[in-house]
Protein backbone atom coordinates (compact mmCIF):
# COMPACT_ATOMS: atom_id res chain seq x y z
CA UNK A 1 0.00 0.00 0.00
CA UNK A 2 1.08 3.65 -0.41
CA UNK A 3 -0.73 6.91 -0.31
CA UNK A 4 -1.72 7.97 -3.72
CA UNK A 5 -3.01 11.67 -3.39
CA UNK A 6 -4.39 13.90 -0.46
CA UNK A 7 -7.24 15.76 -1.28
CA UNK A 8 -7.61 19.66 0.06
CA UNK A 9 -11.03 22.04 -0.72
CA UNK A 10 -10.46 25.10 -2.01
CA UNK A 11 -12.11 28.30 -2.67
CA UNK A 12 -10.66 29.92 -5.44
CA UNK A 13 -8.85 26.87 -7.63
CA UNK A 14 -7.03 28.91 -9.61
CA UNK A 15 -5.04 30.42 -6.59
CA UNK A 16 -4.45 27.50 -4.86
CA UNK A 17 -2.90 26.13 -8.07
CA UNK A 18 -0.37 29.36 -8.62
CA UNK A 19 0.36 29.26 -4.86
CA UNK A 20 1.51 25.38 -4.94
CA UNK A 21 3.09 25.95 -8.31
CA UNK A 22 4.94 29.54 -8.20
CA UNK A 23 5.35 29.56 -4.47
CA UNK A 24 5.83 25.79 -3.57
CA UNK A 25 7.42 24.33 -6.98
CA UNK A 26 4.86 22.09 -7.47
CA UNK A 27 3.90 20.63 -10.93
CA UNK A 28 0.25 21.08 -12.61
CA UNK A 29 -0.17 17.58 -13.47
CA UNK A 30 -3.70 17.16 -14.85
CA UNK A 31 -6.86 18.90 -14.68
CA UNK A 32 -10.56 17.58 -14.56
CA UNK A 33 -14.13 19.89 -14.92
CA UNK A 34 -16.80 18.17 -13.60
CA UNK A 35 -19.27 21.20 -15.03
CA UNK A 36 -22.80 18.73 -14.46
CA UNK A 37 -21.27 17.93 -10.99
CA UNK A 38 -20.40 21.20 -10.43
CA UNK A 39 -16.53 20.54 -9.65
CA UNK A 40 -13.46 21.04 -10.88
CA UNK A 41 -10.32 19.32 -9.99
CA UNK A 42 -6.39 20.41 -10.07
CA UNK A 43 -3.82 17.43 -9.68
CA UNK A 44 -0.61 18.68 -8.43
CA UNK A 45 2.76 17.50 -6.88
CA UNK A 46 6.61 17.27 -7.31
CA UNK A 47 6.29 14.07 -9.52
CA UNK A 48 3.24 11.79 -10.40
CA UNK A 49 1.47 8.68 -9.07
CA UNK A 50 3.29 5.75 -8.78
CA UNK A 51 6.37 6.97 -7.72
CA UNK A 52 4.93 10.43 -6.10
CA UNK A 53 2.27 10.97 -3.92
CA UNK A 54 0.17 13.80 -5.44
CA UNK A 55 -2.12 16.67 -3.94
CA UNK A 56 -5.84 17.08 -5.95
CA UNK A 57 -7.46 20.42 -5.23
CA UNK A 58 -11.04 20.19 -5.51
CA UNK A 59 -12.83 23.57 -6.04
CA UNK A 60 -16.37 23.06 -5.61
CA UNK A 61 -18.22 25.47 -7.87
CA UNK A 62 -19.88 28.06 -5.80
CA UNK A 63 -18.00 27.82 -2.95
CA UNK A 64 -15.21 30.40 -2.17
CA UNK A 65 -13.96 28.80 1.53
CA UNK A 66 -14.25 26.20 4.24
CA UNK A 67 -13.91 26.27 7.97
CA UNK A 68 -10.83 24.05 8.13
CA UNK A 69 -11.67 21.99 11.75
CA UNK A 70 -10.06 21.09 14.06
CA UNK A 71 -8.89 17.31 12.85
CA UNK A 72 -6.85 18.68 10.24
CA UNK A 73 -3.23 19.29 11.30
CA UNK A 74 -0.90 20.28 8.32
CA UNK A 75 0.79 18.19 5.10
CA UNK A 76 4.46 18.04 5.41
CA UNK A 77 7.42 18.17 2.72
CA UNK A 78 10.67 17.86 2.72
CA UNK A 79 12.92 20.50 1.82
CA UNK A 80 17.23 20.60 1.41
CA UNK A 81 17.53 23.58 3.50
CA UNK A 82 14.36 25.48 5.24
CA UNK A 83 15.90 28.34 5.58
CA UNK A 84 16.41 28.94 1.65
CA UNK A 85 13.12 27.57 1.45
CA UNK A 86 11.45 30.21 3.57
CA UNK A 87 13.48 32.75 1.99
CA UNK A 88 12.21 31.60 -1.78
CA UNK A 89 8.68 31.52 -0.61
CA UNK A 90 8.64 34.34 1.08
CA UNK A 91 9.74 36.42 -1.73
CA UNK A 92 7.41 34.82 -4.16
CA UNK A 93 4.69 36.39 -1.82
CA UNK A 94 4.19 33.32 0.80
CA UNK A 95 2.91 33.33 4.11
CA UNK A 96 5.91 31.92 6.69
CA UNK A 97 3.29 31.20 9.83
CA UNK A 98 6.67 29.55 11.86
CA UNK A 99 10.36 30.90 11.03
CA UNK A 100 12.69 28.34 10.55
CA UNK A 101 14.63 26.90 13.40
CA UNK A 102 14.87 23.54 15.48
CA UNK A 103 11.81 21.71 16.36
CA UNK A 104 10.98 22.13 19.94
CA UNK A 105 13.12 19.56 22.16
CA UNK A 106 14.90 18.29 19.15
CA UNK A 107 17.20 19.31 16.59
CA UNK A 108 15.20 18.83 13.37
CA UNK A 109 14.49 22.18 11.44
CA UNK A 110 11.10 23.27 10.47
CA UNK A 111 9.11 25.80 9.60
CA UNK A 112 5.83 26.20 8.75
CA UNK A 113 4.03 28.05 5.58
CA UNK A 114 0.20 28.73 5.38
CA UNK A 115 -1.86 28.31 1.61
CA UNK A 116 -4.12 30.98 0.73
CA UNK A 117 -7.40 28.56 2.02
CA UNK A 118 -5.25 28.46 5.21
CA UNK A 119 -4.00 25.04 5.00
CA UNK A 120 -0.59 24.38 7.01
CA UNK A 121 2.68 22.76 5.44
CA UNK A 122 4.97 22.09 7.16
CA UNK A 123 8.67 22.06 6.20
CA UNK A 124 11.32 19.13 7.13
CA UNK A 125 14.73 20.19 6.73
CA UNK A 126 16.19 16.58 5.18
CA UNK A 127 19.47 17.10 3.29
CA UNK A 128 19.37 13.76 1.54
CA UNK A 129 15.61 15.46 -0.24
CA UNK A 130 16.09 17.40 -4.23
CA UNK A 131 14.60 20.79 -3.63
Amino acid sequence: MRILHTMLRVGDLQRAIDFYTNVLGMNLLRTTERPEQKYSLAFVGYGTNPEHAELELTYNHGVDSYELGTAFGHMAIGVPDVYAACEKIRASGGNITREPGPVKGGSTVIAFVTDPDGYKIELIQRTNEAA
